[in-house]
């Protein structure tokens, strides 16, 4: 059986599957830190069940990224040690001033605000 190609960090998705530098299953992808429009890769968050907590990981500890699976340069003891994720704040979104009712109104049915 053969293994699968790298593929880029911009094909990672929530629920792939994250294996420490020996192959050993980690946990899942639960939150992806980038931009993919600047070419940006700052990290994931890994969570390896239901009560626990995710795990950041910087991207400087990801290895090779394989569709559907995510290798770490990291052992299960330093991937344990790693700092808890913190959900980043949400950004605040300002609606332009030429804006017609209906945008305004979806924005603030959609749970935005109006400013």
């Amino acid at each position: 059986m053969s293994t699968p190609d790298p593929v880029s960090w911009k094909m990672i998705e929530i629920g792939w599957h994250v294996v420490d530098a020996s192959g050993a299953p980690i946990g899942k992808v639960d939150a992806i830190g980038a931009d993919p429009d600047a070419d940006i890769f700052d990290g994931l968050a890994v969570g390896h069940g239901v009560l626990s907590r995710s795990r950041y990981v910087p991207s400087e500890s990801v290895g090779e990224i394989r569709m559907n699976e995510v290798q770490l340069l990291l052992d299960r003891a330093a991937v344990e040690a790693l700092e808890e994720f913190v959900e980043p704040e949400p950004q605040l979104e300002i609606i332009p001033e030429g804006s017609t009712w209906i945008q305004r109104l979806s924005r603030w049915m959609a749970g935005g605000r109006d400013r």
